[in-house]
């Protein structure tokens, strides 16, 4: 051995060492290299290979979950016969919600939260501190509950997964907190670019959802994470199972018409999609009902839907393909419509019906104990409306229509609609369809129906309501800085106290012994009752005449009191309004906490801006 090669592997078993030092005796081999050399490459260069690695985990893991509700899919509707597929359609949706939620009950303790608001609220709230559990736990759930035939999509639990495989591996090299949340989206990025074989939407979805709010320099981790996972799913995917579309027309610009029709009518299904949404989610969570038995009544749901209109069940990019194929005769003939003649008429009304009962077979899947997210159901919708628009334009007489390129820009359309989304919506459909041609249509349209969406509700509906609470980001950045201040953090509960019947001269020692300026009166059962200043005192303590006042005759009511859950951004409105520097903070039964101090929160936001801008 030369001298080159004894001192580097001295300087390992120094390096081993020091990590046994720290605690780190039982890390893997792996994991000491990597420890190594997150010490000795730059951030950037450990980065970048963070990058491949987390994307080339949850690459595999979103290939992993793509094969296999799709070997499942495969079984049911193709080599099954069609009347025995009516009794999978009975059996396999109402079993797969049912399943998923004595899982989640069972193994995973009821840790339940799930979809994009779930990564969200950990990027914003928890640090972009993930569960380790969530790196295995979507793959399961959202496997049983789509691969039985449930009617959402697997993006957003692919999503979840790798979301929590990049938090994890941050977590695990002890990664500040820009780092945590950049592998975390990584890792996101890696899954949605797997899922479609799709990268550069994968980095819009990055962008456009995850990162919404938080300032980011550093892109290159997200690129190599979603070139890996787009690899990986080319590599490994089997044709049949990436989401392609190869027939198409060119685009003809005398076909423009047809495109802003088509934005408003997605932008309007979009909406319809997402009310159905919530009214559902309200009416589940209203059911007097345990877990297992919501699941067992949306499973049931589900399962008539699926027997009447089998294109409900499951992702239903089979169907899309089946569109731009001109095979939409195949879908009819799965379901009870094969026993009336099928004519265009026929169509017509089995899409529309196919449509208006999407949104509720989605929303009672994911509301009712499955795990699914709305990716694909928005995608197959928007292209069941485009291509339900192109047939209706034929029956009206007009020539030419675009058919394959109106099913394709209708997806891109219904999921901006749905997702907020119009980006990540505009380069799936180009990427998948190798129809960079259609980038003006598919803008057009993405556009139109995100302006809809917008029109109606500035922030998407399913995140609307963590939005209003503070636990994430929106695109306000200075508002997404306070809500991460936490109001426990500025109570001063140190605070000098008088008893509303005590003498004024029992405040004159408090004054002469403490360092306060503010003080809070209260009864004997710490009910605040009111404050002073030492500007309502000052006319007192250099008074030559004896005072026999009490502290209740001279004290003044606040000109607001705080609880402990107000946000700091409500804390600080409260003081624009009052035009005071400090208030009281009483509980819900007006007990005196302590107080909280507006310049205390202004310093941690300056500290907390200074720490985003580095």
């Amino acid at each position: 051995m030369n001298i080159h090669h004894k001192k580097k592997f001295l300087s390992f078993l120094k390096f081993k060492r020091d990590f046994q030092k720290y605690g780190l005796e039982k890390a893997r081999s792996y994991e000491l290299i990597l420890h190594w050399l997150n010490n000795r490459l730059s951030r950037n260069q450990f980065l970048v290979l963070s990058g491949i690695l987390v994307g080339c985990t949850a690459g595999l893991a979103g290939v992993l979950l793509k094969t296999l509700v799709h070997n499942i899919h495969h079984f049911i509707t193709t080599k099954v016969h069609f009347e025995y597929q009516i009794l999978f359609y009975i059996i396999f949706p109402f079993l797969g919600i049912v399943l998923t939620v004595m899982i989640v009950m069972t193994i995973f303790k009821g840790q339940d939260r799930k979809g994009i608001g779930a990564i969200l609220y950990e990027i914003a709230q928890n640090s972009s501190v993930v569960s380790s559990v969530k790196m295995y736990s979507q793959i399961v759930q959202s496997a049983v509950t789509v691969g039985l035939g449930g009617s959402a999509g697997l993006e957003s639990p692919i999503a979840v997964t790798g979301a929590a495989i990049g938090s994890n591996y941050a977590q695990t090299y002890r990664l500040s907190y820009k780092e945590r949340t950049l592998l975390l989206a990584a890792g996101a990025t890696a899954g949605i670019a797997s899922a479609f074989n799709a990268p550069i939407a994968g980095i819009m979805f990055a962008f456009e959802i995850l990162l919404t709010g938080v300032v980011f320099t550093d892109f290159i981790p997200l690129v190599v994470a979603a070139v890996c996972g787009s690899l990986l799913s080319r590599i490994l995917l089997q044709e049949d199972v990436l989401f392609r579309f190869y027939t198409r027309e060119a685009f003809n610009y005398r076909n423009l018409p047809y495109y802003f029709a088509l934005g408003i009518v997605t932008g309007i299904y979009a909406r319809y999609f997402v009310i159905v949404s919530k009214k559902v989610e309200h009416f589940i969570n209203g059911l007097k009902m345990s877990p297992l038995r919501k699941a067992m009544f949306g499973g049931a749901v589900l399962s008539m839907l699926c027997v009447l209109f089998p294109p409900l069940f499951g992702e239903g990019y089979d169907t899309v393909k089946a569109f731009t194929n001109g095979n939409t005769h195949t879908i009819i003939e799965n379901s009870f419509f094969r026993y009336f003649e099928i004519k265009n008429f026929t169509i017509i009304i089995f899409l529309v019906l196919v449509l208006l009962l999407k949104a509720f077979a989605t929303s009672f899947t994911i509301f009712s104990g499955g795990n699914g997210g709305n990716f694909a159901p928005s995608l197959f919708a928007g292209g069941t409306v485009g291509y339900l628009f192109a047939v209706i334009c034929q029956q009206l007489g007009f020539e030419e229509v675009p058919v394959t390129n109106l099913v394709l820009v209708g997806m891109a359309g219904a999921m901006s609609g749905v997702m907020y989304a119009p980006l990540t919506a505009i380069f799936l459909i180009a990427e998948s369809s190798f129809g960079y041609d259609l980038f003006i249509p598919l803008m057009i349209v993405a556009i139109i129906s995100y302006l809809i969406a917008k029109w109606f509700s500035p922030i998407s509906p399913e995140l609307k309501s963590l939005a209003d609470q503070g636990k994430i980001f929106t695109d306000k950045h200075d508002n997404n800085l306070l809500f991460s201040l936490k109001t426990e953090d500025f109570i001063d509960r140190y605070s000098q106290i008088i008893h509303e019947n005590a003498p004024i001269t029992d405040l004159f020692e408090l004054v002469k012994n403490g360092s306060k300026n503010i003080f809070a009166v209260v009864d004997d059962d710490k009910i605040l009752r009111g404050i002073l200043t030492l500007d309502d005192i000052r006319p007192y303590l250099f008074s030559n005449e004896k005072i026999s006042a009490t502290i209740i005759q001279i004290m003044k009511a606040p000109p607001a009191v705080v609880h402990p859950e107000n946000k700091p951004l409500e804390i600080l409105q409260m003081f624009d309004d009052t035009g005071v520097w400090n208030l009281p903070v009483v509980n819900d039964r007006n007990i005196f906490i302590g107080f909280i101090s507006k310049s205390t929160i202004l310093t941690s936001y300056r500290q907390l801006l200074k720490e985003y801008s580095d």
